[in-house]
């Protein structure tokens, strides 16, 4: 079987609008825009450490660290003295409350993140925090508390003990990157890597509002992948995010990483390879290719495999320094988009350095589907000056933002076909150490964009946390 196939060819030109109807005008829709209204302070202290590069209170691939449910604004973080907490705020209020949920940071590692997710059938908040390539520490609210949050305190009393299963359900010893997603029909998924860096692959729980249930892994780390260097027969499929988009499909873009360091030009690079792609319309059960193929099932002998056809929708080979794990959204048709990254051809064929090369010369790309049908990819062309990730949302009109490290923020107009890209923001006033985390589920309620941050520090000098929220076009 071929190892991949080009789903498209990257196109230019702005999607065309369907014409009115004989008579009737409108106005056309207002293109990218950011207004900050105002910053808030969930923790002046919080915890700052340096580890992968990264801040564990600022890790762009917490899904989610910040979200909006029902009239509040929920971030999760480590205080300068290890605690976990959970904070709230009436949303667009000045006010953080905090509760803290019973447990301690183990480990200085930034990848020990909080991830929050909501059981919409239940009014439940859960948390899954410190885990990396280890067990995890689960902590769930009572039933009904986002359901009625101006009804019920916001006390510990409100939150069970912290624990090392899903009530129960005990998923594996080597646990990361937990991501919570709200299925359509009210049921809570959290998506998680088993095993390591290298050689893992992703899986699924799913909780029902009574129980969890563990559906099983569904992508390989097996098979063979030869790059012009040499060859590997173990990898890890990173995700780049996991969406449910308003007809109900579920998207995840994703790149490899072998674990065999042969398949590059040089060993200061990353063996990260291939932007792909898979989506599945039965609640994460069975995975598809872009074709309409399946390629995978979860809990089943069939996972998706880097010897799959049809999964590659914008190849490149491990010389370059991508990124994993950075963002993807839906549109409001359901088409997915995603942003990567990677230093361009043009800066040389070989990264030796990926930290050095990918601050120097990296630049992100929005790869997406346009209309029809087709795949397109579009330089920002915003240096990162940084080795580190950029977020993406869309507005309801549907033009892009990308959220570059330190918050800075970019904006491309639907109307363009997302062509026209152009810095918005420049972070100025933030002093942001390098990684944001958005709230993904405002947007949609309020038109803000809320952008958590971490001041700059040095050393383990707590710094402050704060919310910045930008007005998008109304």
């Amino acid at each position: 079987m071929r190892r991949r196939t080009l789903l498209g060819a990257a196109l230019a030109g702005a999607v065309a609008t369907p014409a009115l109807a004989a008579g009737t005008a409108r106005a056309a829709d207002p293109g990218p825009s950011v207004t900050r209204t105002g910053t808030t302070t969930p923790d002046s202290q919080a915890i700052f450490f340096v580890s992968y590069d990264g801040l564990v209170n600022n890790n762009s691939f917490q899904k989610n660290a910040l979200l909006t449910y029902k009239g509040y604004q929920y971030a999760v973080w480590y205080t300068a003295d290890r605690n976990a907490v959970v904070g709230r705020r009436v949303l667009g209020g000045g006010t953080w409350s905090t509760v803290k949920v019973g447990h301690t940071l183990r480990y200085n590692d930034s990848h020990n993140v909080i991830s929050m997710g909501v059981s919409k059938v239940d009014g439940r908040l859960h948390l899954n925090m410190d885990s990396h390539s280890d067990g995890f520490t689960y902590v769930k609210s009572v039933a009904g508390l986002l359901d009625n949050p101006a009804g019920l305190s916001w006390t510990a009393s409100r939150f069970g003990a912290p624990r090392s299963t899903l009530d129960g359900l005990a998923l594996t010893s080597q646990f990361t990157y937990p991501q919570f997603v709200s299925t359509p029909d009210g049921r809570l998924q959290l998506s998680y890597r088993v095993a390591v860096s290298g050689n893992g692959r992703n899986a699924l729980a799913e909780y029902d509002g009574t129980r969890w249930t563990d559906l099983g892994e569904w992508s390989a780390s097996t098979g063979t992948y030869t790059s012009e260097h040499g060859s590997s027969t173990a990898r890890n499929m990173y995700l780049h995010g996991i969406d449910y988009d308003k007809n109900g499909r579920l998207h995840a873009f994703f790149t490899w990483r072998e674990q065999n360091g042969a398949v590059m030009c040089n060993g200061g690079g990353i063996t990260n390879h291939d932007t792909g792609y898979v989506h599945s319309d039965d609640r994460g059960r069975t995975w598809r290719n872009d074709a309409g193929t399946v390629v995978g099932t979860t809990g089943g002998s069939d996972r998706v495999s880097v010897t799959d056809a049809g999964l590659v929708v914008d190849p490149l080979d491990p010389d370059h320094s991508l990124m994993n794990q950075e963002s993807q959204t839906t549109d409001s048709a359901g088409r997915p988009h995603a942003i990567i990254s990677y230093v361009p051809g043009r800066f040389g064929q070989c990264t030796t350095d990926y930290v050095a090369d990918r601050t120097a010369n990296g630049r992100a790309f929005h790869v997406r589907k346009n209309a029809s049908g087709t795949w397109q990819k579009t330089e920002i062309p915003v240096p990162l000056n940084s080795s580190q990730r950029t977020r993406l949302v869309v507005d309801k009109y549907d033009n892009a933002y990308a959220i570059l490290p330190f918050g800075r923020i970019a904006g491309a107009s639907k109307a363009s076909g997302h062509t026209d890209w152009r810095l918005l923001f420049d972070g100025a006033g933030l002093n942001a150490f390098g990684e944001v985390v958005i709230d993904e589920t405002r947007i949609a309620q309020d038109g803000v964009l809320s952008v958590m941050y971490q001041v700059k520090s040095s050393g383990t000098t707590p710094s402050a946390l704060h919310v910045a929220d930008f007005r998008l076009p109304a």
